[in-house]
C-alpha cells in the first residue's frame, strides 16, 4: 500500500494540501503538526517541517518511524540558479546535494558528507516521471529536471549564487531538500523534490520572494496533487 509523506518547510507550502485532505487525524511531534488522511484517494501525511536542514531531517525520520510512509515528496519554493528558469517555473530533482557542506580540506568534494558513498542523493526515477507528467497537466512547458542544491542560508548575494553554481551545477537552491533526500536515502525510502521558482537568488531576491511565493507555492502544491493521483493509480 502506498503512503506518501508530503513535506513543506512553511505553512504557505502545505496549507492548500491540508485543506483538501479527508479523514484527517492530527498529531504533534518535535513541535511539528502531522496531518494524516487521504488526498484525492491517496493515503498521505502532510507536514510543515520548518525552515532548515535539521528540521527537515527530523521530519523525515518521524515520517519513516511513526507513519511508515512508502514515498516522500518535498514541495515548496526555491531560488533560481539558471537563466533558463523564470519565476513560477518548476524544477523536478534528478538529484539533490548540499552546497554548504565543506570538508574539502580533508580531501572531500564540496557538498560531500564524509563516509557516505554518494555526493548527490538520487531521486526516485518513478517519482520523477510522475512529477513530470503532473507538470504537463498543471503547467505544461515550464519544467526542468536537474540538481537541487540546499544549504542553511537564503541566497540573495550574486557572488554566493555564482559559487553555488560553480560547485554544484544545480538549477535551484533552497534550504531543506538535501537533508530530506539524505534522510530518505538512509532509510531506503524513495523521494523526489518539487520546487517552484520564487526568486532569482540574487540581489533582487528580497523583493521577488514576498511577491511571488504564494503563486509559486500554489503551483507546486497543484503539481504535488496531480503527481499523487498518478501514484494512487499504480
Amino acid at each position: 500500500m502506498v503512503k506518501l509523506g508530503i513535506i513543506g518547510a512553511m505553512a504557505i507550502e502545505v496549507e492548500s494540501l491540508k485543506a483538501q485532505m479527508k479523514d484527517l487525524q492530527t498529531a504533534t511531534q518535535t513541535g511539528m503538526e502531522f496531518y494524516e488522511g487521504t488526498l484525492d484517494g491517496l493515503s498521505c501525511v502532510v507536514v510543515e517541517c520548518g525552515v532548515g536542514k535539521v528540521n527537515a531531517a527530523l521530519c523525515v525520520q518521524i515520517l519513516c518511524d511513526r507513519y511508515q510512509v512508502t514515498h516522500i515528496v518535498n514541495t515548496g519554493v526555491a531560488g533560481s540558479l539558471s537563466n533558463a528558469l523564470d519565476i513560477g517555473d518548476l524544477v523536478i530533482s534528478k538529484d539533490v546535494m548540499y552546497h554548504d557542506f565543506d570538508c574539502s580540506p580533508m580531501g572531500y568534494a564540496i557538498g560531500q558528507v564524509p563516509r557516505l558513498s554518494v555526493l548527490r542523493f538520487p531521486a526516485d526515477e518513478t517519482l520523477q516521471k510522475l512529477a513530470l507528467e503532473a507538470v504537463q497537466e498543471v503547467y505544461p512547458g515550464h519544467c526542468s529536471t536537474g540538481t537541487v542544491a540546499s544549504g542553511d542560508q537564503f541566497v540573495s548575494n550574486p557572488q554566493v549564487k555564482e559559487r553555488i553554481i560553480s560547485n554544484t551545477g544545480a538549477l535551484c537552491t533552497e534550504m531543506e531538500g538535501a537533508a530530506i533526500a539524505h534522510a530518505a536515502w538512509r532509510n531506503g525510502v524513495p523521494f523526489v523534490v518539487i520546487r517552484a521558482i520564487s526568486d532569482k537568488a540574487d540581489d533582487s531576491a528580497q523583493m521577488d520572494y514576498p511577491s511571488f511565493e504564494v503563486m509559486a507555492a500554489d503551483r507546486c502544491a497543484a503539481v504535488t496533487r496531480a503527481m499523487g493521483r498518478r501514484l494512487c493509480e499504480m
